[in-house]
This record gives structure tokens, C-alpha cells and sequence, in this order.
């Protein structure tokens, strides 16, 4: 992946999914997320099909910048591309001012 700008939602995904793969290949790194997440090994992959599921997977990346820092160097990524996918699936609060 290169430094430009994620181009939509699709691309974010893409990005999270990465992201996951890369947190699944070291147990070091999956059994935290699996601990943080509830899930277990067997429910991981029906829940990786769910935006929200990819935002919580970018949520737990983001929480630790060290694991953010090796992330985005192990998928040759800046930091802050994950944290613009990051963005781009958490969902906005509600507007109250509507």
C-alpha cells in the first residue's frame, strides 16, 4: 500500500482486513484482540464481514501506539492511514444540533 488518501469505505475495509491478518498471524497479537473482543477463533471470520467488526478491529490497534506503530510498519502502511480508516468506519455520534 502506498501514502495516497483511502478512497472510500471499500478501501478502508480493505485496509482493516489487513490489519486483522496481521493481528491473527502471531498469537502474541490474537489472543488479546480475541480476549478484547469476546470472540472466539471459530466466530473471528463470520465477524470480519461486518464494518462495525472492522471498525472495532482498527479501534483495538489504535488503543496501543506501539501495536499501531509495528502494524503499520509490518503492512508498509503510515500510522495515519489506519487511523483514517479508523475514522472513516467508526461511526459519528448523532448530530444534536439537528
Amino acid at each position: 500500500m502506498n501514502g495516497k488518501p483511502l478512497q472510500g469505505d471499500e478501501s478502508a475495509q480493505r485496509l482493516a482486513l489487513d490489519v486483522l491478518l496481521w493481528i491473527a498471524a502471531e498469537e502474541d497479537r490474537l489472543l488479546p484482540f480475541l480476549a478484547a473482543s469476546g470472540l472466539g477463533p471459530d466466530t473471528l471470520r463470520e465477524s470480519a464481514r461486518e464494518p462495525a467488526f472492522l471498525a472495532g478491529v482498527l479501534d483495538h490497534v489504535m488503543g496501543d501506539e506501539n501495536v499501531l506503530v509495528a502494524c503499520a510498519g509490518a503492512l508498509a502502511v503510515k500510522p495515519e492511514r489506519i487511523a483514517e480508516a479508523w475514522r472513516r468506519l467508526s461511526p459519528q455520534p448523532e448530530d444534536d444540533w439537528a
